[in-house]
């Protein structure tokens, strides 16, 4: 079902049997298969698939190159980066499927920035910053910010009115 007040550009294909919330905008050359769900307010950029088990919560916005695979939940205000990849395949071996993939969540508010790589079955936590390029191999928790490859806690989001920023984490000097 497709809300009246959603935009579908005329070069995106959405599958019927999709969802598309209220005022939600789908750019050209996407592509949403059958049983994927996409909230209200969301802004879909171009080049962007997403396959049949994926949930996409409301005011999200995914930029353009980025492929949402079956397992992933998208919660409200998630912000996903150009060329941001998810994996959902621990094994992955050509025409062998496992029985069902692990789930990926990125929580409330979390950041993902471009071309980072997140493993599957991890969990992004709320407000969470993963910077440009990072590899995520394990999941981050509330409020970190991840970078490097291996990504790492390099600091944590702090609220300030109505700002967000960043805060350094505290380094050991042993370490």
């Amino acid at each position: 079902m497709i809300d009246p007040t959603a935009f579908i550009h005329d070069k995106a294909l959405v599958d019927n049997g999709a969802v598309i919330g209220a005022n939600t905008r789908i750019w050209g050359f996407t592509h949403i298969l059958a049983g994927a769900r996409i909230g209200a307010d969301c802004n879909i950029c171009e080049q962007v698939f997403v396959e049949n088990d994926v949930v996409v919560g409301d005011r999200v916005t995914v930029k353009c190159g980025v492929q949402l695979w079956d397992g992933l939940r998208l919660e409200d205000d998630v912000f996903v980066g150009p060329n941001a990849t998810f994996t959902n395949d621990k094994l992955p071996r050509s025409k062998q499927y496992p029985e069902s993939f692990p789930q990926t969540t990125v929580r409330h508010g979390a950041s993902i920035g471009a071309n980072a790589t997140i493993l599957p079955g991890l969990t992004i936590g709320a407000r969470a910053m993963v910077g440009a390029g990072a590899v995520v191999t394990r999941s981050v928790p509330d409020e970190a910010i991840v970078v490097g490859n291996p990504a790492r806690i390099v600091g944590h989001m702090e609220r300030t009115h109505e700002r967000d920023t960043a805060v350094p984490a505290i380094r050991n000097p042993q370490a």
